[in-house]
């Protein structure tokens, strides 16, 4: 039953049987992970739903990261951190399934290890591992069917790796992990179509929330069902239409989810990454050849079908809207070779410059190419034309950010929040997570 032997590889699962890989891997997605929350802290995504239920906060026991030293309840904080570490659309992705994994389970995670104090970094480390892969597993189970209905599979999932990581930490035995994995089954959270709004963020805040309240409820005795991901009734049967849950659990312990987990260098949709990519590399050989932007005519890009199913948006009016745009992201990549936070504010997503490129920018589905590969031709005033090829872009498992370039993801973002020298503490200190003997320490001052 898949209830029963996700609970069961959880709860025996040790840090001795984790593998270096896996180990680095977990490291690398929650330093990601914090400096995507850090990154998101100040954006009034954030701000306007911390304000909005600051009457509601309980005991200050956790932090919400970016805001120095602010504090509330550990459910809060689950809630607030996740808003903030995917408003950007910034974080990890799992790539078979495009889950944002580390999001929902080390919001929920980190707050409860705050709460309870002295957890050592290999302890959360352990418990990061666990949520993650049964997320994953489980999302691997029912994709693509669970997605194609209209469900945000990032949040569908992740309340119950959520559960699983919390339910790790206060170290729960068998039989209340399925019950802790039932509660937050039950809890199914997010819908595709509230893409471009407020609420997509929201979705990775309240997966990390439901689970970490359903770990801390099945710790005190809380039941639900024990066959809940497997019922005729239960959670995989309802969310989908078909699936392989049982095919897929068999092989935790042995594929390893979390080595499969990738990095954005760009904070929108993955699967624009290889437009934006390609369309970077033009704007250099552009400027070597001493032409501009002004000297475009005409941009087509050939992409995966999936591009343009999900980030379609031909006018899109702030920067909420524009992640979900190739025709933006291709745009800012042409115009100013970069793309980061900054490049997908409301005033450059309306800027004239880039309005008028994006208006030039058309794009055709091609089944033959790969999910991160791209074709693209850039017509100019003088009657020559630049090609490229993306055959996978940076961020995909073929062509890994490295450690560098994640740091100097992390810096570049967390530093609009806590300053240059804020910035480079918080990278040293959450680096440092493997050996910490209190991982409530490495946040203390941001």
């Amino acid at each position: 039953m898949a209830t029963e032997r996700i609970a069961s590889w959880a709860v025996n699962l040790s840090y001795s049987s984790l593998p270096p890989e896996v180990i680095q891997a977990a490291v690398s997605s929650f330093y990601n992970w914090v400096g995507c929350a850090i990154g998101g802290a100040l954006h009034p995504t954030t701000t306007t739903a911390s304000e909005a239920l600051s009457p509601f906060f309980g005991k200050p026991t956790s932090s919400l990261l970016g805001q120095k030293g602010a504090r509330t309840d550990a459910s809060h904080a689950a809630l607030l951190n996740g808003i903030a570490s995917h408003v950007h659309d910034y974080d990890d992705t799992h790539l078979p399934t495009i889950i944002h994994p580390t999001g929902p389970v080390a919001s929920a995670l980190f707050a409860q290890a705050e709460a309870l104090g002295g957890v050592k970094g290999e302890d959360f480390i352990l418990a990061l591992v666990a949520g993650i892969e049964a997320e994953c597993k489980l999302g691997m189970g029912v994709w693509p069917k669970h997605y194609d209905i209209g469900w945000h599979i990032t949040s569908t999932v992740g309340s119950i790796g959520a559960a699983v990581a919390v339910g790790k930490l206060l170290r729960l035995e068998r039989t209340p992990m399925q019950h802790a994995i039932s509660i937050a089954s039950t809890q199914v959270t997010g819908l595709r179509d509230m893409f471009g709004t407020d609420t997509k963020c929201f979705h990775v805040g309240r997966a990390a929330q439901n689970g970490l309240l359903a770990a801390v409820l099945a710790a005190r005795g809380y039941t639900g069902s024990l066959q809940a991901i497997e019922a005729p009734r239960g959670w995989a049967r309802v969310v989908s239409t078909a699936n392989n849950v049982d095919e897929q659990i068999t092989t935790l312990g042995q594929q390893w989810e979390i080595t499969r987990n990738a990095f954005k260098p760009y904070p929108c949709g993955i699967v624009v990454h290889p437009v934006i990519d390609g369309c970077v590399q033009l704007h250099g050989e552009m400027q070597a050849a001493g032409l501009s932007a002004a000297d475009i005519t005409g941009v087509h890009a050939r992409v995966h079908p999936l591009v343009l199913e999900l980030t379609g948006k031909k006018t899109p009016q702030d920067g909420l809207q524009a992640k979900f745009s190739v025709y933006h992201g291709g745009a800012i990549g042409l115009v100013l070779g970069k793309a980061g936070p900054a490049q997908y504010e409301d005033a450059v997503v309306l800027s004239a410059e880039i309005v008028e490129v994006r208006d030039k920018i058309s794009a055709t589905a091609d089944e033959s190419l790969g999910a991160d590969e791209t074709k693209i031709t850039v017509e100019l005033s003088n009657g020559k034309s630049l090609t490229k090829h993306v055959v996978h872009a940076i961020g995909s498992v073929e062509v890994p950010m490295t450690n560098a370039q994640l740091e100097d993801k992390f810096v570049d973002q967390v530093s609009l929040v806590l300053g240059a020298d804020g910035a480079q503490a918080a990278s040293k200190a959450c680096w440092a997570l493997q050996g910490s003997e209190s991982v409530a320490d490495i946040v203390k001052g941001f």
